[in-house]
């Protein structure tokens, strides 16, 4: 099992960070928060989550990584949760920061989680009932800082970078150009992990 991966960030998008340690590049499936975390930074540590999956045709395995031991903690919880799967979890960390989520479901706020594309009412509550309990007693809240440092803007176009982001998490690219685009007429100066942040809320 990997824990953790430390090396060098060769490769970075809102959805995907590529490190690479002992001469071997890691594809990882980030969150926007870990992104807001690592973007502009040189060499990394990256907490991991993997997803194996067998008993298919091809056996494939997944890196999911995190900026802090606290937010792949979240993800592991939510997983758990019947009817979130990991895009879904990626998703809800993409939308609320860590202690936004431990907030939110320790207040049981299921208003602010179906604010959150893909969930629904009945998976709303059901998050808050199945980790109520699970994320007080954890400390994972307690744990969490909240950043206050300004997002760097990005050097690539960040039209570019939210649509392919987009495209990762599983929307069409078509519909999610034409959000992106709408998001950036109006705040053309949003760094991209707030454009894609946005653009949950409102893609069909």
């Amino acid at each position: 099992m990997i824990d953790y991966i430390k090396g060098e960030l060769t490769e970075l998008s809102p959805a995907q960070a590529v490190v690479e340690a002992c001469g071997v590049g890691y594809a990882l499936q980030i969150s926007l928060n870990t992104y807001s975390a690592i973007q502009g930074k040189h060499d990394v540590k990256l907490y991991v989550h993997e997803a194996i999956v067998t008993g298919g045709r091809d056996d494939s395995i997944t890196l999911y990584g995190f900026s802090t031991k606290q937010e792949r903690e979240l993800y592991q919880l939510l997983i758990t949760v019947s009817g979130v799967g990991a895009n879904t979890a990626r998703m809800i960390l993409s939308s609320l920061s860590p202690s936004e989520l431990c907030n939110t479901i320790a207040n049981g706020d299921e208003r602010l989680l179906k604010g959150v594309k893909g969930i629904g009412l009945k998976t709303a509550q059901r998050i808050i009932v199945d980790l109520r309990d699970k994320v007080i007693s954890s400390g994972i809240a307690t744990e969490l800082h909240v950043s206050n440092q300004p997002a760097v803007a990005v050097s690539s176009p960040v039209k570019d970078e939210a649509v392919s982001a987009l495209t990762m998490l599983g929307f069409s690219p078509a519909p999610s150009a034409k959000v992106v685009a709408a998001i950036l007429k109006e705040q053309p100066t949003l760094p991209v992990e707030q454009v894609v942040k946005l653009a949950l809320k409102q893609i069909k």
